[in-house]
């Protein structure tokens, strides 16, 4: 089978680039001829090598994309959900003080930043370097800054990795702050330093232990949990019934690193199965294509499953 594309956004020579990487992923023959490009192969590997090289052409016009934006659209056609890709967002919802575009990168992140948008709860599961907890800071800072709420409050159970705050050195300042570091060097990319250092000040911004939340109202705010995975039951639900007047709220985990007591079941699944028809509440699961970080990441993330398949692990 052969076809031809002819109207492209680039130029010749960067489309030429895509050519030999779609070329080589779809085992097909890409030849510039003069006018446009010709495609030649099998008829199915000719059909999603066109989608593909047609996909990456629009979505390089004007934005950069790297190896990783590049094998994600390669993979989608490849599995006939190129199309459901292109039809969701790909707005840029928010900008960083150093003009770093903040946007969903693939279906499923673009499935939760649209979830995040008309939800007041969303409940987000999916492997490390998806963007669970960047994406719904990045939403969090997005709503404050557009007044919608009037604080953020972020906030993690303190029991990762098998350390407990109170056996941590310091006064609880000095406990918190090196556990709560993946949250502030994330507001502190959003917000620049100095901005979020005055928020943190002012008490805009809150970031603190699951523990501190009982008790507490949360109204006029935008609240996200994470790390959601090593919560149990009890301390979900105490959580989820904080929420307040105007409160939209995130909660995110990793199914992989669950670091409770063997025997106590995980607040982060319970909710999944408790709250799926609950109205306002929308729950997303994101997996290992939609890891955005150095594509290593997805390959250990995959190895892990497979040797966790292999022993009948559940």
């Amino acid at each position: 089978m052969e076809d031809r594309i002819e109207h492209l956004s680039n130029s010749t020579q960067t489309a030429g680039v895509y050519a030999t990487r779609v070329a080589d992923f779809f085992d097909v023959d890409i030849e510039h001829d003069g006018s446009g490009f010709v495609i030649s192969g099998d008829s199915k590997n000719v059909t999603c090598a066109k989608d593909a090289f047609v996909a990456l052409d629009k979505l390089s016009s004007g934005t950069e994309i790297d190896e990783t934006d590049i094998l994600y659209i390669m993979n989608l056609a490849n599995d006939g959900r190129l199309e459901e890709f292109l039809k969701t967002s790909d707005e840029v919802f928010y900008m960083t003080p150093s003009g770093r575009a903040i946007k969903a990168r693939t279906l499923g992140q673009r499935l939760y930043v649209d979830s995040l948008k008309q939800s007041e709860l969303v409940i987000c599961a999916g492997p490390a370097g998806t963007g669970k907890t960047f994406l719904g800071v990045a939403m969090a800072v997005k709503a404050l800054k557009a007044r919608e709420v009037s604080r953020i409050i972020l906030t993690r159970p303190a029991i990762e990795a098998g350390e407990r705050l109170g056996f941590l050195p310091g006064d609880i300042e000095e406990k918190v702050n090196p556990y709560m570091r993946p949250i502030y060097d994330a507001l502190s990319a959003l917000l620049g330093q100095e901005m979020f250092e005055r928020y943190y000040d002012r008490g805009v911004i809150e970031v603190s232990p699951l523990a501190f939340m009982r008790g507490r109202n949360l109204d006029d705010c935008f609240v996200l949990l994470d790390e959601a995975q090593n919560t149990t039951p009890e301390q979900m639900k105490m959580f989820l019934t904080r929420l307040g007047v105007n409160c939209r709220a995130c909660v995110c985990g990793d199914f992989t690193q669950i670091d409770l007591p063997r025997g106590i079941e995980s607040g982060l699944k319970d909710a999944i199965t408790v709250l799926p028809d609950v109205e306002g509440v929308r729950i997303v699961s994101l997996n290992d294509t939609d890891i955005v970080r150095n594509s290593l990441v997805a390959r250990i993330v995959k190895a892990y499953e497979n040797a966790k398949n292999s022993k009948g692990e559940v």
